[in-house]
């Protein structure tokens, strides 16, 4: 995704370039600078590679600004560029058509009941040639780097949704620490089996385990309270809303006082989303790919909410009823929005992502 910082598709997601397909269609009127700068622009050129080519706090997302003289194809990516009033138009049509017509009764229950068929397929089709490591985390959470420091000590690092090791992997690549601790957990079989066959598999530092976020039990070789920080990208919109609750109450357990949650997931109004056909609409922002994998789009202050315990998730469930959700303190949530960029065929894609850091109080 250019210099300013790489995202690659996440697990289920197709590439940009089908993205770019979906898209020819539409034509996106330039965004206007006035309303899309939500940082002061320094005086050199905004695009010049000399102050743009990284991020100085993963939090800011690149400073790669869109200004009104710029052109738009010279490079393959800008930060912060919101969405324009021709596109929220294009959006709101494809939501009305997505509503008009949602799985079906029979499809839903089909989809709903055993997600870990769809996973397992997932990881079964696409292990050998949709994958990337995904080298940009350090970036984005430093503590991942910090923990992999020879002289860091002992650490627990759980990865929740770990697929086929993209992240594990180059973490040990990178890892001085002796005290390191990796815990590697995913609901699919396939994908465990695939990290386990892996030629860097190495059990003095990484366990990889097969387990269900949402579900009752803990993961194997961990005890409540022994994680320092766990790790949840692209993981988190793969479960149903009335999963989030116990999901959250999963993941603090398992934290020790203090621990961090690192996050990244989904924004409601990203590209994957608007394209959605017919026929995949599940409930609001919730979605059925055609590989029968499911994903949700979220907002900034819903994830918000769920985290630091003013979402109830099952709140009309009687187990809900009188529970008091697990708090985390919310240090940083941000919305990364950018515009990618076809050069070739001069197209624009708007991408939204939700990152955060939650520590459990």
């Amino acid at each position: 995704m250019g210099d300013t910082g790489v995202v690659e598709p996440a697990v289920g997601e197709q590439p940009d370039q089908k993205l770019a397909a979906e898209m020819s269609s539409l034509e996106i009127k330039e965004d206007n600078p006035q309303q899309q700068q939500p940082q002061e622009i320094p005086p050199h050129r905004n695009h010049d590679p000399q102050y743009n080519q990284k991020r100085s706090d993963p939090f800011q997302f690149g400073s790669r600004y869109l200004q009104e003289d710029d052109d738009v194809f010279e490079f393959n990516a800008w930060d912060h560029v919101e969405t324009d009033d021709t596109y929220k138009e294009y959006a709101e049509q494809q939501y009305a058509m997505q509503r008009s017509a949602p799985v079906s009764d029979f499809d839903k229950y089909r989809f709903n009941s055993d997600p870990a068929k769809w996973w397992n397929l997932f990881y079964k089709n696409n292990t050998a040639n949709f994958f990337k490591d995904r080298k940009w985390l350090q970036q984005e959470f430093p503590i991942l780097d910090k923990i992999t420091e020879e002289s860091y000590g002992p650490v627990t690092l759980l990865e929740i949704g770990a697929g086929a090791g993209n992240t594990a992997f180059p973490i040990l690549s990178r890892n001085k620490n002796p005290g390191l601790r990796l815990h590697a957990c995913d609901f699919s079989k396939k994908a465990v089996e695939v990290m386990r066959a892996h030629e860097s598999y190495n059990t003095e530092f990484m366990q990889a385990d097969v387990w269900d976020v949402a579900g009752d039990e803990l993961p194997p070789g961990l005890a409540e309270g022994s994680v320092d920080v766990a790790l949840m990208v692209f993981i988190f919109s793969a479960l149903s809303p009335s999963q989030w609750q116990k999901a959250v109450d999963n993941v603090y357990r398992m934290l020790k006082p203090g621990g961090e949650v690192c996050f990244r997931d989904y924004g409601r109004g990203d590209l994957a989303q608007v394209r959605f056909k017919k026929g995949r609409y599940l409930e609001e922002n919730f979605y059925i790919r055609g590989d029968g994998t499911r994903v949700y789009f979220f907002e900034k202050d819903e994830l918000a909410d769920i985290w630091a315990g003013n979402s109830q998730g099952e709140e009309n469930t009687e187990e809900a009823k009188g529970v008091t959700s697990p708090r985390f303190e919310i240090e940083e949530l941000g919305v990364d929005r950018r515009l990618l960029v076809n050069r070739a065929r001069k197209l624009k894609m708007y991408r939204c992502w939700l990152q955060g850091r939650f520590r459990k109080k």
